[in-house]
């Protein structure tokens, strides 16, 4: 029934106006994320310039949500965007992405990471006391993570892909929840599958269903694998049916993306001037 009901969100039909300002709300809620071993302070300023700038001002597009960056880059994206930008700097931690380093370790990567200038943290939760049965290990872990944040904001990821099932998806998204999240997350984009419609689906329900109980609404993020304008359009018509339009802005709704932006940008070139450019007129994030 889950994969029905996410599948009939990829059918709906948005054009003209309507399709120009949800591929500009798509750009607004991007993540631009690079996590690889080859990044450097150069690459991370590239990307904070791209993110800050997507497209020319001709078009009108927005600036993207933040930057996903490694710990260790965070105080060169912090230099770079400075105190005031509108976009965050976000930062995975707890060892990303196996989660498999002693609390201890983790914890203190989060803090540096804040004294850095992080604004938001991307934390993996522990998958192994997950699926021990350990329920209680991993909502503490989070509770502690989410202290050592101190301001910044807390994005919980549950790895979906090493969940197995869509009830421990639903279940894994409570406990992150009850436990301090300030958004969830699909995947780090490491693991396949990553973000996927039903998937999404179960944890914007479980959102829905925690806002109901305590009237506290959650963000979302789904990451990984969403790589054109007509995938990341039917999420946000998910969004809109499940959620309602309170979720429509960058503050409870990302997208986790590497290579996203730029389909978008083509995608509203088209719409403003009647043809398509090549992906080389667009720079690669």
């Amino acid at each position: 029934m889950v994969e029905e009901r996410a599948g009939s969100f990829t059918k709906r039909s948005i054009k003209t106006s309507a399709k120009l300002a949800g591929l500009k709300m798509v750009v607004s809620m991007v993540d631009l994320t690079t996590l690889e071993g080859k990044d450097t302070p150069g690459k991370v300023a590239y990307l904070c310039r791209k993110a800050l700038q997507p497209a020319e001002p001709k078009y009108g597009v927005p600036s993207c949500a933040a930057v996903c960056i490694y710990p260790n880059m965070v105080k060169f994206a912090r230099k770079f965007l400075g105190e005031q930008s509108p976009v965050q700097v976000a930062s995975v931690a707890t060892a990303f992405p196996s989660g498999q380093y002693p609390l201890r370790t983790r914890l203190d990567e989060v803090r540096r990471a804040v004294a850095d200038g992080a604004d938001e943290i991307d934390m993996v939760i522990n998958r192994c006391a997950f699926l021990s049965g350990d329920y209680a290990q991993m909502f503490d872990e989070i509770a502690a993570t989410k202290e050592a944040c101190g301001p910044a904001r807390l994005k919980v990821i549950l790895e979906t892909g090493e969940l197995v099932t869509y009830d421990n998806v639903r279940l894994a998204s409570e406990i992150a929840m009850q436990a301090g999240a300030n958004f969830i997350k699909t995947s780090t984009g490491k693991v396949s599958p990553a973000a996927t419609l039903p998937v999404t689906l179960v944890m914007l329900e479980a959102i829905r269903d925690f806002f109901f109980a305590t009237g506290i609404r959650i963000g979302m993020k789904p990451a990984g694998g969403i790589r054109n304008a007509k995938q990341a359009l039917a999420y946000l018509v998910m969004v809109k049916e499940t959620l309602g339009d309170d979720w429509l802005t960058p503050d409870l709704f990302r997208f986790g993306a590497s290579t996203l932006v730029n389909d978008v940008l083509m995608q509203i070139a088209k719409t403003v001037d009647g043809n398509y450019q090549g992906a080389d007129y667009f720079s690669l994030p």
